[in-house]
């Protein structure tokens, strides 16, 4: 998987500033790199995020999904994994203190990808 730069200071910035509320968005690709984050309407708290999957708009940009653990543990819980397996192939988890160390990225399974940071592609 690829994301840009931009997208993921923008990722690592959100979580903080919802920091101790959960965060969760889903992922929109553009040339094979994550640039873009979608929104649904969700309801956020300390422990859990739920986003209203019914909301979902048909686009196959979307690959996947990012939400944040007010922890410093990016370990998936088995909601999470059974969150990857419904949507998309990239799931990204970042945990305190949101720096840019402070994010893992898994396929649709749990297991841990690797993510190449890229420059954000041109709109």
């Amino acid at each position: 998987m690829k994301i840009g730069k931009e997208t993921l200071r923008f990722i690592l910035q959100i979580s903080r500033e919802t920091y101790p509320d959960e965060f969760a968005a889903l992922l929109r690709e553009k040339d094979g790199v994550v640039n873009e984050l979608v929104f649904l309407p969700s309801h956020y708290g300390e422990r859990s995020v739920f986003m209203y999957l019914h909301m979902l708009p048909i686009d196959f940009s979307i690959v996947g999904t990012v939400h944040s653990h007010p922890s410093s543990s990016p370990d998936p819980s088995p909601q999470d994994l059974a969150f990857f397996s419904s949507v998309g192939k990239f799931h990204i988890i970042t945990y305190y203190p949101y720096s840019q160390e402070n994010w893992v990225c898994y396929n649709r399974y749990g297991e841990r990808i690797e993510a190449e940071i890229v420059e954000d592609p041109e709109d």
